[in-house]
């Protein structure tokens, strides 16, 4: 038996809170299928949407992300991200770097992710392009057990001894990942696939337990009330309806968003939940979404609002990005005029 010790938990309520995120970590260690961390705002993440992404919405970009999910459970799960990607001068091409750390503060559990990201553009019109990525990563997963107390160090009268005869040498796992992803799009619309651990590498600390294929899919189209470029800054309003939907292993969600910008702000609500003909009825959330442009530099935030008994009784999630993004407007201005111009992809930034 396994059980959690957080030292402030003095109810019955946040006792039974923290044997659930125990199970919930174990379940994922010893499952015969794990699943990935899921972003609230796919499109600052796009990386990890789709690799086809990298270099098409700037010239050059730096992102970090965080998210805390199910807030009100002893160990809660946190997640973070870092993403950069670069187009270079040919416009042909794009490199990217994308890097998770995910870790539960009662169980000890981490996982660590890096990797390399690589995207070829074609221009297929003056207004069509298209765009294909890969990317390859390196994965460490570990569980930490100094804040664990198994059943053998209970007495009658809750008195804990310092050892337990459970065995509790699990080693680290390593393992290497492949996916890839295409986009075409214009300047109104885009429409994407990404197929993510192509390997399903295993993640079992003990028995196996792979990570499935994930497969997404996404898309969306923008509406301009107004668009219009003033020494050398382009400012709009426009309205832009998103549709996603991903399967991994046994489970499958489908999502529809609704984005609003009036520069320098965009707001959003996403519905993650909507129901798949013959699928079992799926937790709903519904997400609400802030974000800001200032300069070069992009803030976002987003919290989850549960819909679902289960999902409220976890708690929301609270997560936030920060961009810093670059792009040449009076080198974009001469290649319009030389007719080398690509188009541009129209996604939300958060």
């Amino acid at each position: 038996m396994l059980l959690l010790r957080p030292p402030y938990l003095s109810t019955i309520q946040r006792f039974r809170r923290g044997i659930l995120a125990a199970s919930l970590v174990v379940g994922v260690c010893s499952l015969g299928q794990a699943q990935d961390l899921y972003f609230a705002q796919p499109y600052a993440n796009r990386l990890q949407l789709n690799p086809a992404f990298a270099g098409l919405l700037d010239d050059y970009s730096i992102t970090l992300s965080y998210r805390n999910q199910f807030p009100t459970l002893a160990g809660t799960f946190q997640s973070s991200q870092l993403a950069a990607d670069y187009r270079f001068q040919n416009q042909h091409s794009a490199a990217g770097l994308l890097v998770n750390y995910d870790r539960t503060g009662g169980i000890g559990y981490t996982r660590f992710q890096a990797g390399g990201v690589y995207a070829h553009h074609l221009r297929l019109t003056e207004q069509l392009g298209l765009s294909g990525g890969v990317s390859v990563s390196y994965g460490l997963q570990r569980v930490s057990y100094g804040n664990l107390i198994f059943g053998d160090q209970l007495s009658d009268e809750g008195v804990t001894r310092d050892f337990s005869l459970e065995v509790a040498d699990y080693k680290p796992v390593h393992y290497v990942t492949a996916s890839v992803g295409g986009l075409l799009y214009a300047n109104r619309f885009w429409l994407g696939a990404a197929a993510h651990h192509l390997n399903q590498p295993d993640l079992a600390f003990v028995s196996q337990a792979t990570l499935p294929l994930r497969l997404n899919l996404q898309a969306g189209y923008k509406h301009y009330f107004v668009q219009a470029t003033t020494k050398g800054e382009t400012r709009e309003i426009s309205l832009s309806p998103t549709v996603s939907y991903a399967r991994q292993g046994g489970s499958q969600r489908a999502e529809a968003g609704l984005y609003f910008t009036a520069t320098p702000l965009t707001v959003g609500a996403v519905y993650r939940g909507v129901p798949l003909p013959g699928a079992p009825k799926p937790q709903q959330v519904l997400t609400a979404v802030a974000g800001v442009a200032v300069g070069s530099f992009r803030l976002g935030y987003s919290y989850d609002v549960s819909l679902s008994q289960f999902s409220r009784d976890l708690g929301g999630a609270h997560e936030i990005s920060l961009a810093l993004r670059e792009f040449d407007s009076l080198e974009a201005a001469w290649r319009r005029l030389k007719r080398r111009n690509y188009p541009s992809i129209p996604c939300p930034a958060f």
